[in-house]
């Protein structure tokens, strides 16, 4: 039971080469770029070309690198309320991007390098030229806080102008600019009291009251202010609720869980959290009846069949499993994470065909979204030298340089010269 649930964990909590653990769920990103598309319409990012990383990270913390990666922390996530106080910050990294601000902190922050190595050499002068050796290392001592200084005023600028762009955005883009408002209220309450003790030249964001006052100046001066309908209020916060629910019931301890969403609450949200949560404990018949729930009130969503799959086949139901993996994948779109579970349970039943069956899901799972768990299991139902290349190519994602090579080394005495096993592994031994 225990290594089923790693397992069905792992398919949810990814990995990348910079140690960074991101969570590679389908229905949070979709859910989150759903969120962010009107801003990056107006910011001119091709809806196809946002990639959305969920960071698992407890800080109240986003940012965007290259123009289309958005990256949002789970803290983040947890603790914004709304789903336009979310867009307001991510309108306001797109901010940052539009206004070519990373491009120009590189460039400040090597200027400054190159101005303190000038001090410091003027400082090492003073010395060697016999002059007084105490004020010389005053000189040196001092040189990286006068770039300090510099640098923390330049971002502070910065901050200023992208939480005017990200008000500019959310008008253009026909969204409630106000959710600013509401991250900036939710950030004093966080932390206000620590700010008024801290000296506002030594940070290098402007302090939370002085954006607060800047983003009401800024859209009480606006003609107008968009708005939508109560309905599509309620629709949108409906659904990002049930987002911020699934991230609480698969990070959370059972006791948080239980203080965010008690058995008296029978809204969807609460549910669904509760239902993971049980899940995650072993206590499946529970977890099976709210989803059962859940399915009841929303025949059509895939992603209450994927958490039905996970259920059934932490019971060992693998045909219940399968089944239920494969509704959800007729109701959604390009879900390589359902596609890899499926994958791990037909490669666990092994009747005739699941092997094959397997194999397929897990190649279009690495021609889209590759996962070192779609190459493990690829490795698992193939033979030869395509199951060392998949393994080669898992070790790789694993950062096992040492296994990668043995296993690409494995795959090229197996494989042809001209097939892509042998092409791929001979990439892997390159580097």
């Amino acid at each position: 039971m225990k290594h089923i649930l790693i397992i069905l964990f792992a398919l949810f909590i990814g990995f990348n080469g910079d140690a960074a653990t991101l969570i590679n769920d389908t229905e949070i990103e979709s859910g989150i770029a759903k969120i962010v598309v009107p801003i990056a319409k107006v910011a001119n990012i091709p809806e196809d070309r946002l990639k959305i990383y969920i960071v698992r990270d407890d800080n109240f913390n986003a940012f965007v690198r290259g123009g289309e990666d958005i990256y949002v922390y789970t803290g983040l996530l947890k603790q914004i309320k709304s789903p336009n106080a979310l867009r307001a910050v991510l309108a306001h990294e797109l901010g940052h991007t539009i206004g070519g601000h990373m491009v120009q902190i590189a460039e400040r922050m090597q200027n400054e390098m190159i101005r303190t190595m000038i001090i410091q050499a003027l400082g090492i002068g003073l010395m060697v030229a016999g002059g007084n050796p105490s004020a010389g290392a005053g000189v040196m001592a001092g040189a990286a806080g006068i770039g300090q200084q510099s640098m923390l005023s330049f971002t502070r600028d910065e901050e200023r102008m992208a939480d005017d762009m990200a008000v500019d955005l959310m008008v253009k883009a026909k969204q409630d600019p106000n959710g600013l408002i509401e991250v900036f209220d939710q950030m004093r309450d966080l932390h206000g009291a620590f700010e008024d003790r801290i000296n506002p030249n030594r940070i290098n964001h402007p302090l939370t009251s002085e954006r607060l006052n800047n983003a009401k100046t800024k859209i009480r001066n606006l003609k107008t202010v968009p708005k939508k309908s109560s309905d599509e209020v309620a629709h949108e916060n409906q659904d990002y609720e049930i987002l911020r629910a699934k991230l609480i019931g698969y990070l959370d301890s059972d006791k948080t869980v239980l203080a965010h969403y008690p058995y008296k609450d029978k809204s969807d949200s609460a549910i669904y959290a509760r239902a993971i949560a049980n899940m995650r404990a072993g206590n499946l018949d529970t977890a099976k009846t709210g989803t059962q729930t859940l399915l009841k009130r929303y025949p059509k969503s895939p992603y209450f069949y994927e958490l039905l799959g996970d259920i059934e086949y932490q019971y060992g139901h693998y045909d219940d499993s399968i089944d239920a993996y494969e509704q959800s994948l007729k109701l959604s779109n390009n879900a390589p994470q359902i596609e890899t579970a499926l994958a791990l349970v037909l490669s666990e039943r092994n009747k005739p065909g699941d092997s094959e069956r397997a194999g397929e899901l897990c190649r279009r799972v690495i021609l889209n979204e590759p996962s070192p768990l779609a190459y493990w299991i690829l490795a698992r139902v193939s033979s030869g030298a395509t199951s060392d290349w998949a393994m080669a190519e898992f070790y790789k994602m694993n950062n096992d340089d040492k296994n990668a090579k043995k296993y690409a080394k494995s795959a090229q005495k197996k494989a042809k010269k001209d097939s892509p096993e042998y092409i791929k592994s001979g990439d892997i031994l390159k580097k």
